[in-house]
């Protein structure tokens, strides 16, 4: 498992927490994006390997790092669980997305969340959808969800991730390209949402920018 962190003390205990009691024995590896509040410590406090780095690599860099640490591991595991580190205790909600993949449902589940909280007005991810309908034709509900789950062998199809939060576009279309089947399963999740005020519309404005920097990268490869 796999767990995206950036300045998360104060949930990533509960989310690491949470990941243990739901898959006793599973490995938990927390890619700390150069936080400073502590999130690290926090995540190691409890019972989680962190993979950290003095300076930020953005979301796609970091997880990048972590899921090779993950893959490198002695066992190493036959299906990685991504998600981020603010869901808290509703990541013991996580086990439909591992329980499709080993069912053969699908080789790279996405969750949805069950409830909308926060947001924007909708264009971040609307691009989000467009792009990857028109990079692969797949129609996503949920084009941008971090919480995912894939076989080792599809993991190791789509890394090393796009940059920045253009991670998760980036993996659908590579996975769909290569040919990997998605499946997106709607879960009772709650994360930390941002809302209509300055800091939420300038984390959808580099969220966008992201976006767009993948949409072309993945155009120049077809």
């Amino acid at each position: 498992m796999v767990v995206a962190a950036h300045e998360e003390a104060d949930r990533i205990g509960a989310t690491v927490r949470a990941l243990r009691a739901a898959f006793p024995g599973a490995a938990i590896w927390v890619g700390d994006d150069a936080s400073r509040d502590g999130t690290a410590e926090r995540a190691m406090q409890a019972g989680a390997h962190v993979v950290r780095r003095g300076r930020s690599h953005g979301k796609g860099g970091n997880v990048t790092a972590a899921c090779e640490a993950a893959l490198s591991a002695t066992p190493a595991p036959r299906l990685v669980l991504l998600c981020d580190g603010d869901l808290g205790e509703s990541a013991a909600r996580l086990g439909p997305l591992v329980g499709a993949v080993e069912a053969g449902e699908c080789d790279l589940a996405v969750a949805m969340f069950a409830r909308r909280v926060g947001g924007g007005f909708g264009v971040a991810l609307g691009f989000a959808r467009w792009a990857e309908r028109r990079l692969c034709g797949f129609e996503a509900e949920a084009p941008i969800s971090g919480q995912r789950a894939l076989r080792a062998d599809a993991l190791r199809a789509v890394l090393p991730f796009a940059r920045g939060f253009g991670m998760e576009i980036g993996m659908t279309v590579d996975g769909v390209r290569a040919g990997y089947r998605v499946g997106e399963y709607e879960i009772d999740l709650e994360h930390r949402a941002t809302g209509r005020d300055a800091r939420g519309f300038l984390h959808r404005t580099v969220q966008l920018r992201d976006f767009a920097l993948v949409f072309v990268s993945r155009l120049r490869r077809r």
